[in-house]
């Protein structure tokens, strides 16, 4: 009987552990860059097969939670930011540096486009030395391209702490599209885009 139950037990200790294996969640990775206007590179990473969430706000500061108005000021060293949640299955560290030198003039040293300020500056925040080592092999790449002419400039910094910004610059494409479009185009980014890189990526 003893054996019975213990056989019996096995079995659905066994099973219990191949359904929680089908249903926990796949490990996900997270990764911060600046580009300038949060509102402008959002939009690349949202449609990005593999990238699970995105959050726009601020990151390179340290005074605990930063506003729009005090990041704005210039008289800290946040930055605009995005940080990406995803998939590595599906979409790997690499392809998103791809898609984020996409999004900035990577040559620009005071801002980007006609956002300038410290706030603005460009910068790759790496939260490991793995990361590290292929933000600049990235970088080293899009230098020996040819692509630009001008050195590029972008930042490659550590990780610090990243705060959400207010909910009104959340997906700001989707709440205010128009005035979103007019802003891109004002600024001189998608120009810009498409010059470089195409059709806008």
């Amino acid at each position: 009987m003893n054996k019975l139950f213990c056989s019996i037990s096995s079995i659905g200790l066994a099973l219990c552990c191949s359904l929680l294996a089908q249903t926990s969640p796949a490990p996900t990775k997270t990764a911060v860059f600046a580009g300038g206007c949060f509102w402008c590179i959002q939009p690349a990473f949202d449609k990005a097969p593999g990238v699970i969430k995105t959050t726009v706000g601020y990151s390179g500061g340290t005074e605990p939670n930063p506003t729009y108005e005090l990041v704005g000021s210039e008289k800290t060293n946040y930055r605009e930011s995005i940080e990406i949640v995803y998939d590595p299955a599906k979409i790997s560290y690499d392809q998103l540096l791809d898609i984020y030198w996409k999004q900035i003039d990577p040559t620009q040293t005071d801002g980007q486009f006609t956002d300038i300020g410290p706030s603005y500056r460009a910068a790759i925040f790496y939260a490991t030395d793995e990361e590290k080592k292929m933000a600049e092999a990235s970088k080293s790449k899009l230098a020996s391209s040819g692509k630009f002419k001008k050195p590029i400039v972008t930042e490659i910094l550590p990780a610090m702490k990243f705060w959400p910004a207010e909910d009104y610059h959340q997906k700001y494409y989707r709440q205010n599209p128009e005035h979103f479009e007019a802003f891109e185009h004002g600024s001189g980014r998608a120009s810009f885009q498409k010059k470089n890189w195409g059709e806008k990526p």
